[in-house]
């Protein structure tokens, strides 16, 4: 596991904001108190593509995985790699374990809350896909502390991904955008930005589905960016 200093920016606790919304109807309380538990990520020790799934198959993470449509899209797709998703907001994942269940996805691992918290116990080099799509853009600039792509997080994923590995990041939202290319930017010794023209970073690769977030982006009129790094 990576080791950090007391006030490091990637020091736990970074959850802002509400964590739940509405009430959960019936049937995702009971996701949430049956499923849940059966998938969770173990709330301590080492996080190895063994411990979860039992064999040692390519393993995802996403940050932030909302409702769970792109993790489970891709789950689905490539059924015998692990995927791990975290999520601090209760409707989120109560979302996304609708999605498990309904698609019968037994190479999914959930987990609610700090996804540094979780990711931060993956074995270095263990990643063979991080994604983050659509992370809080934190606007006001005193509050630019807040964002994942930041240098102590991308630290981070750049000791959890294995050379060749990609991080995929997406985002609507022109500033975030601006600041994402510079904070990598700072970081092109462990990581190749994979786009040669304007058109690899404006439309998706292949089976990079939209989420909920991209889909109301595009009908606010606002474009969606999708940014792919390959780890060094």
């Amino acid at each position: 596991m990576t080791a950090h200093k007391p006030g490091d920016p990637l020091t736990l606790n970074r959850l802002y904001g509400r964590s739940s919304g509405h009430k959960l109807r019936h049937g995702q309380v009971e996701l949430v108190e049956n499923l849940l538990p059966r998938i969770a990520v173990p709330a301590a020790g080492e996080v190895t593509a063994g411990r979860l799934f039992g064999d040692d198959r390519p393993l995802h993470f996403e940050i932030g995985f909302g409702g769970g449509e792109h993790l489970t899209y891709r789950a689905d797709l490539l059924p015998d790699h692990g995927f791990i998703g975290c999520e601090p907001f209760l409707n989120g994942v109560a979302t996304a374990l609708g999605h498990v269940r309904d698609q019968n996805l037994p190479n999914v691992r959930l987990w609610r809350g700090d996804a540094l918290e979780v990711l931060d116990r993956v074995t270095d080099g263990a990643l063979s896909f991080l994604y983050l799509l659509h992370p809080d853009p934190w606007p006001k600039a005193r509050h630019s502390k807040r964002r994942m792509v930041n240098d102590g997080p991308v630290e981070m994923f750049a000791a959890k991904l294995k050379a060749g590995g990609e991080l995929r990041i997406a985002t609507d939202d022109p500033t975030y955008l601006a600041w994402a290319l510079m904070v990598m930017k700072r970081h092109d010794g462990q990581f190749e930005w994979l786009a040669e023209t304007p058109r690899d970073f404006l439309d998706r690769p292949g089976g990079w589905p939209a989420t909920r977030y991209e889909e109301k982006a595009v009908r606010q009129g606002r474009r969606a960016y999708a940014l792919r790094y390959r780890r060094r």
